[in-house]
């Protein structure tokens, strides 16, 4: 297939049919997002922009500005300069040198606040975005956390795997703006109403009643603010990873599955690992990887990184710890949801 440009290039990434421990359990597919050219937010900062461009809120040769420490930056500064827009990203020291490698290479202008705001980095990003919209007259924000068009990207991703598997039972899918949980989860149910929707976040993570850890080393992932397009009633049920049950599970994918990928993709591996010896032999399981592996080259896959960080020892559980909702977790742990509003 040839691509007029980049822009093009998003989507139709490969679906994975994960090798099986058991004959007996459900089938694994993997929608290999990471393959896209920058991960999974490509779809989204498409989606978005060329959007705003239709609409008018985004005039031609108007800068963008985003808060991002990972792909969203990327994908946002691939579309935007492929369609000639000037690209600010405001960003927090957490950002890995790749994806600021990455940013430079493509032109971006790169903003990274020194100090955490009230509520963590994500707060303190987004003070700084408000500065600098007034600061730059006619800027566009996507305003990824509130976009309806962030979920709606996802309406691609599921046409392309229903053309592959009629029928899916389980989504197994990371959180972290909401986006890709909310949009694949209301896009698939148009297909099976009674699919079950397996929330993957991390501890210290807010999105689901946890108490926020800034600290935390997982990216991809997690939040320290609730973001308005992730939608609780779809979820069935949540699963928290912390940084070295994360860390083990991505490095398990790279080893059992020969995918090099990042540790949102290692918590969901791990989620649809265990989901799998407990549902019927006939059930299609829909595991949604996001990220590749090359931010994570000087932590997750770095044994130095992992000893500094006093987690090499990569304990990972069998299986998680059912807990009532709202109990703090420090551990893989999972809560049923079903059934009530568990909005924060």
């Amino acid at each position: 297939m040839i691509c007029m440009n980049m822009i093009e290039a998003i989507g139709n990434t490969p679906l994975v049919q994960l090798k099986s421990s058991s004959p007996s359990s459900g089938m694994i597919y993997a929608k290999l997002e990471m393959m896209n050219p920058f991960g999974m937010k490509d779809r989204v900062a498409k989606q978005i922009i060329l959007d705003a461009k239709r609409t008018g809120e985004l005039q031609e040769g108007a800068p963008i500005i985003e808060s991002s420490s990972g792909t969203m930056a990327c994908g946002v500064a691939m579309v935007g300069a492929c369609l000639g827009h000037d690209v600010y990203i405001v960003t927090d020291p957490r950002i890995d040198s790749i994806t600021m490698t990455k940013l430079t290479a493509l032109g971006c202008h790169i903003d990274i606040v020194s100090e955490m705001g009230r509520n963590g980095w994500q707060s303190a990003r987004l003070e700084r975005l408000e500065q600098m919209l007034t600061q730059l007259p006619g800027a566009y924000w996507p305003r990824q956390y509130e976009n309806i068009n962030n979920p709606a990207a996802y309406e691609s991703l599921v046409q392309e795997v229903v053309q592959d598997i009629a029928h899916i039972d389980y989504l197994v899918v990371s959180v972290g703006s909401g986006g890709s949980m909310t949009g694949t989860s209301r896009a698939l149910k148009k297909y099976n109403p009674n699919l079950q929707v397996i929330a993957v976040d991390c501890t210290g993570s807010v999105i689901f009643g946890q108490p926020d850890c800034p600290q935390r080393l997982q990216g991809g992932l997690g939040n320290s603010l609730v973001a308005s397009n992730v939608d609780h009633a779809l979820v069935d049920e949540v699963h928290w990873l912390n940084d070295e049950e994360a860390f083990a599970a991505t490095l398990n994918l790279a080893r059992e599955q020969h995918i090099f990928a990042g540790n949102s993709s290692g918590s969901v591996y791990a989620v649809a690992r265990w989901l799998q010896n407990r549902v019927s032999e006939k059930a299609n399981i829909l595991a949604i990887f996001p990220d590749r592996g090359d931010r994570y080259v000087s932590t997750i896959y770095d044994r130095n990184y992992r000893i500094a960080q006093k987690i090499d020892q990569l304990r990972l559980p069998d299986q998680p710890q059912q807990v009532p909702y709202r109990t703090v977790v420090q551990s893989w742990s999972y809560s049923e949801l079903a059934g009530e509003n568990y909005r924060v």
